[in-house]
């Protein structure tokens, strides 16, 4: 009998390749997905005959029962959220409800559904935040620094907290910065290689950016929902950092990134202020020892091998269809 798992943010870039993976594991798989005029199934489009897409919201208890009646999973990978860190600070109350609350009414409802289900919770560097020692692993205190990063530090808490009150079986995955060709233009890796190759291409003549400084640890995404899937099929539930070990700054971003289409960076790129965070977290590094030595999970693919294949993907992109899309903001 095929297992089953449902996948909430499954239109988001995690949950295409989880839902791939899944799929190449032999899963069914159903994705949560909120009724929106603006909703995008870009990511999905090549999946959707494979997979069931059910309707709910984070916001709305009744919405995930139905949810977890109807797919009747074994697992559960809660990815959903609002996950832009600088959109935090303009939409604090909004970020508490998806990010931290959602967790909780998920939780609840797997507890009233089926208290069985695996649940993984997709937790964030960005909870770390003031690092208080580098690199960071599973016992670093927290210290967010952004409405973000606390909302993600409760859905953390309250994972945490249902699996040590009600024996569910709950992890949680504090996963480093992962991007990917199909990483959304908000974040600045995506917001830098589309850029660039806008540029290339004539089609943009500036870069605004922010903090050039902030250094993190960056590695793929399709490796890394490999790890959450590794998670959920331990004898016993625990929590795991995962990256890679290895920091770059947004500096290094730019020059690999623009050195690729044979461009200098600091002839295009503006620092502005509107963009600088107003607490800024300056420097995250994963010591995902724990994810190797216990769930046999290690990252492959390296920074630089990543950002080219983003660039490459964009170029593609936009000389097949140019005016596709404009400049971008970006968040790390």
């Amino acid at each position: 009998m095929k297992k089953r798992a449902l996948i909430t943010g499954i239109t988001g870039q995690d949950g295409s390749y989880l839902a791939e993976f899944l799929l190449s594991k032999g899963y069914e798989v159903f994705g949560l997905v909120r009724r929106s005029s603006t909703i995008n199934f870009e990511r999905l489009i090549h999946l959707q005959d494979q997979i069931e897409l059910i309707p709910g919201d984070l916001l709305d208890q009744n919405s995930l029962i139905s949810a977890l009646r109807q797919a009747n999973p074994s697992e559960v990978y809660n990815l959903a959220s609002q996950s832009y860190v600088l959109t935090s600070w303009n939409q604090p109350v909004l970020t508490g409800e998806f990010t931290a609350l959602g967790v909780t009414r998920m939780l609840e409802a797997v507890r009233v559904v089926n208290p069985g289900i695996r649940f993984y919770q997709a937790s964030s560097s960005e909870m770390f935040g003031m690092v208080k020692e580098s690199p960071q692993n599973e016992q670093t205190p927290f210290y967010p620094r952004s409405p973000y990063g606390v909302a993600k530090l409760y859905g953390h808490w309250i994972t945490v907290n249902y699996r040590e009150s009600y024996n569910l079986f709950t992890c949680s995955g504090i996963l480093f910065n992962h991007e990917s060709p199909r990483r959304g233009l908000e974040f600045v890796t995506r917001k830098v290689t589309y850029s660039a190759a806008r540029i290339k291409l004539g089609l943009q003549k500036k870069l605004k950016m922010g903090n050039l400084d902030a250094e993190r640890d960056w590695g793929y995404a399709a490796e890394y929902v490999q790890a959450m899937w590794l998670m959920l099929q331990r004898d016993q539930p625990e929590d795991f950092v995962i990256g890679t070990g290895v920091t770059h700054s947004v500096r290094e971003l730019l020059d690999l990134a623009f050195s690729h289409l044979d461009l200098d960076y600091r002839d295009y790129v503006e620092v502005d202020p509107a963009l600088l965070r107003p607490s800024e977290v300056h420097h995250l590094r994963a010591d995902a020892s724990k994810a190797r030595r216990e769930a046999g999970w290690e990252p492959v693919v390296t920074f630089e091998q990543m950002i080219s294949m983003m660039v490459e993907s964009d170029l593609t992109r936009l000389s097949g269809n140019p005016e596709r899309q404009t400049a971008c903001g970006g968040s790390l």
